[in-house]
């Protein structure tokens, strides 16, 4: 039998994890089409903002790649910019076809967001360190942003930043040395000097 501290703390916790309007109500459309098990693998703004904790302003639902690939036209029509669903709920599925690369291993570092919310679709969610790299080709100051945001949250480090660019990801990019290796060194000089602030204010 539960007490009413424990009935309260798991009304918290089922509260926690419940997918956020208007997503919920979007996310539950597509649920519906979904014929099986799909995975979505989301990053960009939907993640930072509704894993990591950042508050800014995002309108879509980023995803690198729809797993299984059966149905990846019937979620589009029904829920890309321009859709039924995008006009009804104001926010949109929107996949991401240029990414100058990835690290190789990304996949194995996936964690599921809102679990069990959805009867067929799961939304997987990169870890930081991949998020942050991803956006390494576009460097915008939004990018630049949210790397300082996982950076303060102890989300990235430095020193990881770098060695899984290295092992991961640089031999996947067309002459890196040209840009994305001082892209890279950008942000980690960014990062430490940010870490060090923060230390001499504590």
């Amino acid at each position: 039998m539960f007490s009413p501290i424990s009935k309260l703390a798991t009304s918290h916790m089922l509260e926690a994890n419940r997918i956020p309007e208007p997503w919920g109500s979007f996310l539950r459309e597509l649920d519906k089409i979904a014929a099986e098990r799909v995975e979505f693998h989301c990053i960009g703004g939907f993640v930072v903002t509704r894993k990591y904790g950042f508050h800014r302003e995002t309108s879509d639902v980023d995803v690198l790649s729809i797993v299984p690939k059966v149905q990846l036209q019937d979620f589009l029509n029904k829920g890309a910019r321009g859709s039924e669903l995008h006009r009804k709920y104001r926010v949109y599925l929107d996949l991401v076809g240029v990414v100058d690369a990835y690290p190789d291993n990304y996949q194995a570092r996936l964690t599921e967001m809102y679990p069990g919310q959805l009867k067929h679709i799961r939304l997987l969610a990169t870890e930081a360190h991949d998020l942050a790299l991803m956006n390494l080709g576009r460097n915008i100051e939004r990018d630049r942003e949210d790397v300082m945001f996982l950076a303060r949250q102890g989300l990235i480090t430095p020193e990881e930043l770098s060695r899984r660019y290295i092992e991961e990801m640089r031999s996947y990019i067309a002459q890196p040395e040209q840009r994305s290796d001082t892209v890279l060194n950008l942000w980690v000089e960014m990062i430490r000097e940010e870490l060090d602030n923060k230390k001499a204010d504590q």
